[in-house]
């Protein structure tokens, strides 16, 4: 009798579910949006799963009583406290099969790591790392952003941007380029009106615009280019926490990068610089895969299959079930 695996990808501003059978193969995609009991609440949040999993079950073809596994990816799934009230809405899915819930930053890792553990560092509007042992023990940090000083997202580029520009106008720093797009960008008359304007609302500039600094960087702006080599140190030093955790300071583990920031000009090489400075032996892999492979691949190692002998197929079948879908 086949075995069908699920996985859920829960975020903050879309959601999946996965299923696949015990060789690998994707049969059934499903998808809606925010499920972030943060963003909207557990009401719609225990929507969301329910509404994920029955489309995705209805594409597969099959029902409940035939998953076997299945594995929960979570934002907002912080910290110890959330588990309960999270595992009383996958309970409420009446799965009659074992669970695996985590936070959705972990199943990227679990997507994107030859045998589903290491450290990954996700670098998108703002910034988040975590890590996976092989025995499963996990490691975080706060996910809080520059509150608690994790730098190295978008957001925090952008804060080091005008920061320097600030600097440049009062002759505290460097000149930079950057004043001078960024005029241009708010349609500001000057760097004065510039400032005045962010700060009374007239002018926004938000992560969105990071882009701007990488791109300077590459034109050869010192001031850019030092940002980014920032970023890149402030997001080692994220991975370095989380391999001081799980004691991968001294071993050969994956650094998987997930997010849209890595597409910046420079900030992989100082993150690889400066990490491997204190950790010689990590390995960097881009995510290549939707992380929410990664929730079918912990529904499978509840049942104790190889998932790294399956990991590569699904993300195939994965991605032929999701361009069917999608047309």
């Amino acid at each position: 009798m086949t075995q069908y695996f699920l996985g859920i990808d829960i975020g903050a501003t879309k959601s999946h579910a996965l299923i696949a059978d015990e060789t690998g193969t994707a049969v059934g995609f499903g998808s809606t949006g925010a499920g972030n009991w943060e963003t909207v609440g557990w009401e719609r949040t225990r929507a969301v799963f329910h509404e994920i999993t029955n489309l995705a079950l209805a594409s597969a073809g099959i029902t409940k009583s035939q998953i076997a596994g299945a594995g929960f990816g979570i934002a907002g799934y912080d910290w110890p406290e959330d588990l309960a009230p999270h595992q009383e809405v996958v309970d409420s899915l009446t799965l009659n099969a074992p669970t695996y819930l985590t936070n959705d930053t972990i199943i990227g890792l679990v997507a994107g790591a030859t045998e589903g553990w290491g450290v990954v560092i996700s670098a998108g509007t703002s910034n988040n790392c975590r890590g996976r042992a092989k025995d499963g023990t996990e490691a975080y940090l706060t996910g809080a952003g520059g509150t608690f000083a994790e730098h190295g997202g978008a957001h925090e580029v952008m804060r080091k941007a005008l920061q320097a520009v600030s600097l440049a106008w009062s002759r505290r720093g460097p000149a930079t380029r950057l004043s001078k797009e960024f005029v241009t960008i708010t349609g500001a008359t000057d760097v004065t009106d510039l400032l005045a304007g962010l700060i009374r609302e007239r002018y926004q500039l938000s992560a969105a615009n990071a882009p701007t600094v990488f791109e300077m960087a590459k034109a050869g702006d010192a001031v850019a280019q030092g940002i980014v080599q920032w970023a890149g140190q402030e997001l080692a030093s994220l991975a370095l926490g989380i391999a001081r955790q799980l004691n991968f300071i001294d071993i050969e583990f994956e650094v998987v990068l997930a997010g849209s920031l890595y597409k910046g000009a420079g900030l992989h090489a100082a993150l690889e610089s400066a990490l491997l400075a204190a950790a010689p032996g990590a390995k960097f892999v881009r995510l290549a895969a939707p992380p929410v492979v990664g929730g079918t691949l912990l529904g499978m190692e509840l049942a104790n299959l190889d998932i790294a002998k399956i990991r590569q197929k699904l993300i195939k079948t994965t991605n032929q079930l999701i361009t069917e879908v999608n047309h």
